[in-house]
């Protein structure tokens, strides 16, 4: 199966994509919209997020995802073949060793940025502060070189300081055309955020406030944290998403296991939450402390084993997160979740509006 053969098939018109966060339409973070569906009758409800805690139960297990956000945008200068000069966007995505990251280059322009391919192994890219970026080769998956049309490149950093503190001072958050305006850092964090390394943010879990955790506490819902840290999100279609760090902790392990057996559900936020729970999942459901790398693409073959809920944003058209969507509440539900938002105007992207997808 491929992305290109996803069940869900829709077009999003511009008017829905979310071009600032919701605090800049006079909303609180907690104040988007929430559309609520149940797997098990097709049922649809319309809400607001500040409202979450009214469709949770005691026992149920909130998985969060305790990645914060880096600066991983840097203006960058390249020379090309006929010796002119271009700036571009130099994209961290996700650390090999001490030097080494996985990197996007990207063309800027009016209405955003673009992928950069015509670069070539051996160029060096220039970055503030003296600092280069020297293209290795191109990051594969299966260990295959191919050149000619690479988004992602090995690149060896050359920096006057450690990566995050170099991107910290002279990065800003990577955002797309859809987000005309540059936002500071602390738009890209959630509360949660306490540990530094995701190329973009964790967006599910953006618009939690501590009020919301509150009322979560009070009813009796446990929050768990685990860490993965997010690559770039600007996948071709026909790609699946590139191996990530995580972590979980024994003790999160534990709550679910100790959740599932007295007939909780275990709930993740964001596809981030999924992806690391089920990469230590047992096929019985019960999950086991972990650590690495995981390469894992949930697929409607693959079925969820640990996760019983989750709450997501809104995905593009023939994204491979919907084929997670799927895996966990059927096709023909997705596709009817996903022809109501369209048609109540839900908004679309990091500073959207929110999707728990119920049993």
């Amino acid at each position: 199966m491929t992305v290109m053969e996803a069940a869900v098939e829709f077009r999003l018109p511009d008017a829905l994509a979310a071009h600032e966060p919701p605090e800049a339409r006079g909303l609180a973070r907690d104040e988007v919209r929430l559309m609520v569906s149940r797997a098990g009758d097709d049922s649809i409800t319309h809400t607001r997020f500040s409202k979450l805690p009214e469709f949770l139960a005691a026992g149920d297990v909130l998985v969060v995802n305790t990645s914060a956000t880096i600066n991983a945008s840097v203006r960058a200068r390249r020379t090309r073949h006929d010796g002119s000069t271009e700036t571009v966007l130099l994209h961290l995505s996700t650390p090999l060793s001490f030097r080494r990251w996985v990197v996007e280059l990207r063309r800027t322009s009016p209405n955003g940025s673009s992928p950069l391919w015509d670069a070539e192994a051996g160029e060096r890219i220039h970055l503030p502060a003296g600092a280069t970026a020297l293209l290795l080769e191109p990051y594969s998956l299966d260990g295959s070189l191919s050149f000619g049309h690479v988004r992602l490149w090995v690149a060896d950093l050359e920096l006057p300081s450690d990566v995050l503190s170099y991107a910290a001072r002279h990065g800003s958050p990577i955002r797309y055309g859809y987000v005309p305006e540059q936002w500071p850092l602390a738009f890209y964090q959630t509360v949660f955020a306490n540990e530094p390394g995701s190329a973009e943010m964790p967006s599910a879990g953006r618009p939690f406030s501590y009020r919301v955790i509150d009322r979560l506490i009070r009813k009796g819902v446990a929050i768990a944290p685990i860490v993965l840290h997010t690559g770039v999100s600007s996948l071709e279609v026909d790609e699946p998403p590139y191996p990530e760090r995580y972590r979980v902790p024994d003790s999160t392990a534990h709550m679910i296991n100790a959740a599932k057996q007295a007939g909780g559900r275990i709930v993740a936020v964001g596809t981030t939450a999924v992806r690391a729970l089920e990469t230590v999942a047992s096929y019985d459901g019960m999950v086991r402390g972990g650590a690495g790398w995981t390469d894992l693409v949930i697929t409607p073959e693959r079925e969820l084993r640990a996760v019983d809920a989750m709450l997501t944003g809104f995905h593009d058209p023939k994204a491979s997160h919907l084929f997670m969507l799927e895996a966990l509440a059927g096709r023909n539900h997705l596709a009817l979740a996903y022809a109501t938002a369209l048609e109540r105007r839900y908004l679309w992207h990091e500073f959207g509006d929110l999707h728990l997808i119920l049993p």
